[in-house]
């Protein structure tokens, strides 16, 4: 649907501080990365990106809820997407919910998703419309999959994984690209255009650089497989085998195929930001972030193979992150520094000895 979304209320206006505090309070808890990149962007843009982050982590909430049935599941994702539209709906939505299990702070957001609706609903008309597209697609995509795969999500094919990347991840960088152009003057309508062919790469990069790190996580405790099934077999393992101790080896060799496909979306991501005008410097800082720490994770989970053996999530260490935090902010205006960066990252651990 286009309708077009419900506008602020009294009621709205009263609780929006309330909603702000809540918003900005639960973000780190249920991302650190977007956490550090959200907070450099000013202002309304800002708003903007908090509150459609948060929508889509709701989402993302109840596709992995794991004590509903694929039914149940989808009942809630359109009960969600009905929210943007009534006001009612999205008051009434912390109620339907009320009963969820999981992470903490996954539940807390999702059982606050009134005051995220509010917050939504204070941003300008064409804000929400960007919004509401795009995390109605993602939407629309994720219900599409928990009941295509009522069991689990288990992936068949590298066609069926990146049309499964697309709608968990490359809508965010479609939604992206269309705030940017929205709050962002110096990008032309020519830029804009040439952005929008590069983002679902930006966004995929990210997403396939997850899914590696934690291909345990999510196959014992998510019951989710995202390693596509004929890419196993290819190699002669198979998803009711990737984690066995005798099949390790090959399923790190069908593992090496999306490690290559990460490189080249990384490049795709690399050539993303670094189109950015420098006068976007906010939305430049607000891409360099993920992007290095996708180059970083994707070094560590090339050069630590035992990982899946030990059923282990590959992290970068908190050194590196503040070190490529301080040094991504202090060459952000420079694209050959941008691009030195994000290739000794690749190499390396990079951490600032004090």
């Amino acid at each position: 649907m286009d309708a077009t979304p419900t506008e602020p209320s009294l009621s709205d206006r009263q609780r929006l501080g309330e909603a702000e505090r809540f918003a900005r309070e639960i973000l780190p808890a249920v991302s650190r990365t977007f956490a550090l990149s959200i907070r450099v962007l000013p202002g309304a843009l800002g708003r903007a990106v908090l509150a459609a982050y948060l929508l889509c982590r709701i989402a993302d909430t109840l596709e992995d809820e794991p004590a509903l049935d694929a039914a149940a599941k989808a009942a809630l994702l359109d009960e969600l997407e009905r929210c943007f539209d009534d006001a009612a709906a999205a008051d009434a939505f912390p109620a339907r919910v009320a009963s969820l299990t999981g992470e903490a702070a996954h539940l807390r957001l999702t059982r606050n998703a009134d005051l995220v609706f509010v917050l939504f609903r204070s941003l300008t008309p064409a804000t929400r419309v960007h919004v509401t597209k795009w995390v109605r697609e993602m939407i629309a995509g994720m219900r599409k999959f928990v009941l295509l795969y009522p069991h689990g999500i288990r992936i068949q094919s590298l066609e069926e994984y990146r049309e499964y990347c697309y709608y968990v991840a490359g809508t965010v960088g479609y939604l992206l690209t269309d705030l940017w152009r929205e709050h962002e003057p110096s990008i032309s309508e020519a830029r804009y255009r040439i952005l929008r062919e590069r983002c679902r790469s930006f966004a995929e990069a990210l997403q396939t650089v997850n899914i590696l790190k934690d291909v345990a996580t999510d196959a014992e405790k998510e019951n989710s497989i995202y390693i596509p099934e004929e890419l196993l077999k290819e190699h002669g393992s198979s998803h009711a085998h990737i984690l066995a101790p005798e099949r390790l080896r090959a399923t790190r060799a069908a593992l090496a195929t999306l490690v290559q496909l990460a490189w080249k979306d990384l490049e795709g991501a690399r050539s993303y930001l670094l189109f950015i005008p420098r006068r976007a410097v906010s939305i430049r800082l607000f891409c360099v972030l993920p992007l290095l720490f996708a180059y970083a994770t994707l070094r560590d989970l090339t050069h630590i193979p035992h990982a899946l053996a030990r059923r282990e999530v590959v992290k970068i260490s908190r050194r590196e992150v503040k070190s490529l935090t301080l040094f991504g902010f202090l060459v952000i205006l420079s694209n050959h520094a941008v691009s030195w960066l994000a290739d000794r990252a690749m190499r390396r651990p990079f951490v600032v000895v004090r």
